[in-house]
């Protein structure tokens, strides 16, 4: 069953070491294409009205007392997070760097010409969407192994320290980080609570469905 997959799978496309920074093209095309597809999510579910992801809530909070948008202060925050790799032995590679960039990249562009729903039974289904679209977007990413994004790399050095299932790890960083963002301020919404749920199992059906597609 996909919910209880530990390990991120190789296929013919993925790169044979993450420090790879000339890459094949369909690794570097499957690379981009993944982070487009998870910022384009990230994006849509502030664009839907109902509650960012928790890390945007995070970045919510911390714009209400700074200057920056949510893109740029995501990139922020994606620096920082890469401090906490130290103690988990992760190291960064062309993943992690693009990861920042294109996420941050999206989401600014969703906010900017995406408009929100009219009506609430579509702005929930465009949460849904969103949630869907950043787990399997994030799972295509890593797939590609050319190094996590710093959340991933978060998620998967704390996997491999604690050995619990992906799933688990993601959820339990989601809940976490969503309480600290709504501490500061953050807005919180049912879209919050269906990627805090959702993103850990549609991370690990992303990673299945890749493995089976591409096998």
């Amino acid at each position: 069953m996909f919910l209880k997959i530990k390990k991120i799978p190789k296929v013919n496309w993925s790169s044979d070491r993450p420090y790879n920074f000339k890459p094949k093209f369909s690794t570097f095309f499957f690379l981009c294409f993944g982070l487009t597809l998870f910022g384009l999510g990230e994006g849509l579910l502030i664009v839907s009205f109902t509650g960012a992801s928790p890390w945007s809530v995070l970045a919510q909070g911390i714009s209400l007392n700074v200057n920056l948008s949510i893109g740029t202060i995501t990139l922020l925050i994606s620096i920082a997070v890469l401090i906490l790799w130290i103690p988990l032995s992760q190291k960064p590679g062309m993943g992690t760097i693009f990861n920042a960039l294109i996420i941050a990249f999206m989401i600014d562009l969703c906010i900017k010409f995406v408009p929100t729903p009219s009506d609430y039974f579509n702005q929930i289904i465009l949460a849904v969407i969103s949630v869907i679209m950043v787990g399997i977007g994030g799972a295509i990413y890593l797939v590609s192994n050319l190094g996590a994004g710093p959340r991933d790399g978060l998620m998967i050095g704390l996997q491999k320290v604690t050995n619990l299932p992906v799933a688990a790890v993601r959820a339990f960083l989601e809940i976490s980080v969503v309480s600290i963002g709504w501490y500061l301020g953050g807005t919180v919404g049912v879209g919050t609570l269906l990627f805090a749920f959702g993103i850990g199992p549609c991370v690990a059906l992303g990673l299945f469905l890749v493995d089976k597609i591409f096998d």
